[in-house]
C-alpha cells in the first residue's frame, strides 16, 4: 500500500491533525542554530580521558588542567572565542593505556591546576610534559578528537 493510501485510510480527525502539524512544522520559520566559538576536547574512546591545555598569552605561557571527559562526549575547554593562534593539549586516559602527547614541553600537576610559566617545572614543584600544538589558524573556534590508536593484531605495538 503506498503512503497516500495509508494516509486516506486514516480516520478524518487524525488527518486533521497530522495536516495541521505539517502545516506547523512547514509554516515555522528556519532559525540558525548560533554557532559556539570555544575550544573543544571530543573523546572517541571508550575510556574517561583527563585534558590539559596550554596557550599564550600577554603575560606568557598558561597551563590548566584538568577536565576530565567521558568516553564519547566532547567538551569546551576554552569557552567563547579563541584569542591565540597555537593551542597545545596534553591528554591521558583514566586507565594509563593511551596518552595524546607531543613535543612541547609544558608543566602539569597531578591535581587541578593552572601555572603561568614554562621554565624549571620540576623545580617549582611541577611535572614536565609534551604537548601537541593544534595551529587554529587563527579561527574563533577549534575540535580536536581524540581517538584511540590502533592495535596490531599480532599482539606487537
Amino acid at each position: 500500500m503506498k503512503l497516500v493510501g495509508v494516509f486516506q485510510a486514516m480516520p478524518k480527525p487524525l488527518r486533521l491533525v497530522l495536516m495541521a502539524a505539517g502545516a506547523f512544522v512547514l509554516g515555522a520559520p528556519l532559525t540558525a542554530v548560533s554557532a559556539r566559538a570555544d575550544f573543544r576536547v571530543c573523546n572517541g574512546t571508550q575510556s574517561l580521558v583527563g585534558v590539559a591545555i596550554g596557550y599564550r598569552t600577554e603575560a606568557g605561557w598558561t597551563t590548566e588542567g584538568w577536565w576530565r571527559i567521558p568516553a564519547t562526549t566532547c567538551k569546551s575547554i576554552i569557552e567563547g572565542p579563541l584569542a591565540s593562534r597555537y593551542y597545545y593539549v596534553y591528554a591521558e586516559d583514566a586507565d594509563g593505556r593511551s596518552r595524546w602527547a607531543g613535543q612541547i614541553n609544558l608543566c602539569i600537576a597531578e591535581n587541578e591546576f593552572k601555572i603561568t610559566g614554562r621554565q624549571d617545572c620540576l623545580k617549582r614543584g611541577y611535572q614536565r610534559m609534551g604537548f601537541r600544538e593544534y595551529d587554529t589558524g587563527e579561527q574563533a573556534s577549534w575540535m580536536v578528537q581524540l581517538t584511540e590508536a590502533p592495535r596490531n593484531e599480532s599482539g606487537n605495538e
